[in-house]
């Protein structure tokens, strides 16, 4: 599954909650720009999933049709297997990783990124003596996630940890470029691959 197919079930799953949302708003939940979601609106209208009624004249209402609903249906099938397709893989290889670590004599753990990534990483952990610390990430400071209040990357030049787990699914080039400028060593960093 594809972020095409993901923008495209969201859409179509907000459209069905309330036909009367504008452009504008989907774009603000859906966390995408104005300019993708009238692309996606224009081509799953082409394509028939629903239809754009403007009653009163100056207000789009979405209708989803039939097909529309086979659709939605579909995609959410398809999410469902891409997802668990996704959790048994990055379970597996967290698995490795951190059985590797705790041989390796780490005790201690930070994880960067709090992604849906960092929810396996946190259950995995749960199975060794692996102790995590903390949770940083760029854009999520100061928001609960997993019972822990998520730091800014910044932390990491005074806070005591072992490694640093990259569990963000954003930029890879980004987060070390980060990670270097906070002067981490590249012993501390461990990547899932």
């Amino acid at each position: 599954m594809d972020h095409h197919d993901i923008h495209a079930l969201r859409i179509l799953e907000e459209i069905e909650k309330d036909s009367s949302q504008s452009q504008r708003d989907l774009a603000r939940k859906l966390n995408i720009s104005l300019g993708l979601v009238n692309s996606f609106i224009k081509r799953l209208a082409h394509k028939g999933y629903f239809k754009i009624t403007t009653i009163p004249k100056n207000r789009a209402t979405y209708i989803l049709t039939p097909k529309g609903f086979s659709e939605k249906t579909r995609l959410t099938y398809e999410f469902i297997q891409y997802s668990f397709r996704f959790y048994k893989t990055a379970r597996r290889k967290l698995t490795t990783l951190l059985g590797t670590l705790e041989n390796d004599g780490v005790k201690t753990l930070i994880l960067y990124g709090a992604s849906d990534l960092a929810e396996i990483a946190y259950v995995s952990l749960k199975e060794t003596s692996l102790e995590l610390v903390g949770i940083v990430d760029d854009f999520k400071c100061g928001e609960k996630f997993l019972g822990l209040t998520i730091m800014h990357p910044s932390i990491l030049t005074r806070f005591k940890y072992d490694k640093v787990i990259v569990t963000s699914i954003s930029s890879r080039d980004a987060i070390y470029e980060n990670l270097v400028k906070l002067n981490v060593p590249e012993t501390k960093i461990s990547w899932l691959e």
